[in-house]
């Protein structure tokens, strides 16, 4: 752990042994795409029971010094939910396509996304041209000709997105609202999964609206008290780790993005994630997600079985393999470091380097 991320010159020495996908995936055990049903509904059935503790505490608490740690374990307990719903979008924990959409669209109820509207975006686009330039619209990079062109406000807005404090708002504004909500994927049953999330963000408020209310006395400060805790702060909480989680396992100053011309399948996949082992109180909630390369590489295998098929990948394709336990430090050094990149040079760039500051 803990070794330098790769750089230019082994993605180009990658890139010249001409490895495909397959053989990549033919590296990964059988037994890591073994899915029956019993483990993805008892995962499904522990994080809604850790759901509802969490939120029944929140809706008791009062003092801040309780607010804080709950609102964070709310983000990460809406965080496991979301997983067992990306899990069963990608086919993952069950063979039957019925309990795949119902158990993940109720797992992306309390995060707001759509089942088949998130299938589209994710599974067909960021999967299929990951850290591919022009393609991927995942954390896509600007050049610095791009950023130049930029008007007052989009600059701005492209300085919050790409610091530390960006991950949040990026996720909310750019792939939530533009393309979760505004956004409509030509897929079948995206607009009926759409109706349904809708249904369900008014339904909560509404409901939460009013208790909060009734028992303030029917004041109306009650009710948006009551909607603020235990809906605006936790949803807005959830989109930082969301957004946190998908820039570490995609941008660092030492993956390079390719253009369609450099670019292929086995790059994008293999060298194109990176490999965070973190402590077990988070691996909780996050499912082993942050063992991402193996998730890449094949779609279907199941979270739980992600540590079995990343030591497949390793014993063929090790030197290539990119694993850290600095999560933090490499997310705070990234979003020093990425702010642009440089397509002609297959580099990460600054401001000030692209003398734009």
């Amino acid at each position: 752990m803990g070794k330098p991320l790769h750089n230019e010159a082994t993605a180009s020495k990658f890139l010249g042994q001409n490895l495909t996908w397959k053989s990549i995936k033919n590296s990964i055990p059988d037994s890591a795409y073994e899915n029956p049903s019993a483990p993805g509904i008892l995962y499904f059935v522990r994080d809604v029971l850790v759901f509802m503790g969490i939120f029944t505490a929140l809706y008791f608490a009062q003092s801040w010094y309780l607010l804080i740690p709950l609102w964070f374990f709310a983000a990460l307990s809406i965080s496991s939910l979301f997983i067992i719903g990306h899990d069963a979008a990608h086919g993952a924990l069950f063979k039957s396509k019925r309990l795949s959409w119902w158990i993940g669209q109720l797992a992306m109820l309390p995060s707001l996304h759509a089942y088949n509207q998130w299938c589209y975006g994710h599974n067909r686009v960021h999967h299929g041209h990951t850290i591919k330039l022009g393609a991927d619209f995942v954390w896509h990079p600007v050049s610095p000709e791009e950023f130049k062109r930029m008007n007052l406000f989009q600059r701005m807005l492209h300085r919050l997105y790409w610091s530390p404090l960006g991950a949040g708002p990026y996720y909310l504004i750019e792939i939530w609202l533009k393309g979760m909500l505004l956004y409509t994927a030509p897929q079948k049953g995206a607009l009926r999964d759409k109706l349904i999330v809708f249904g369900f963000a008014l339904t909560v408020s509404a409901s939460l609206f009013v208790v909060g209310a009734f028992s303030a006395g029917n004041s109306w400060i009650g009710g948006i008290w009551l909607w603020t805790k235990m809906f605006l702060v936790p949803y807005i909480a959830w989109n930082y780790v969301i957004g946190f989680s998908v820039y570490v396992h995609h941008i660092n100053d030492q993956i390079p993005w390719k253009d369609r011309q450099g670019w292929s399948p086995a790059y994008g996949q293999l060298f194109g994630t990176v490999n965070y082992h973190i402590p077990a109180l988070f691996n909780f909630f996050f499912h082993n997600i942050f063992i991402h390369m193996p998730h890449h590489v094949q779609v279907r295998i199941p979270f739980y079985n992600l540590k079995e098929a990343l030591e497949g990948i390793k014993s063929v394709y090790g030197d290539y393999v990119i694993e850290r336990r600095t999560l933090f430090s490499d997310y705070i050094r990234s979003t020093r470091h990425c702010k642009l990149f440089d397509a002609s040079e297959g580099q990460w760039i600054t401001y000030r380097e692209a003398k734009l500051a």
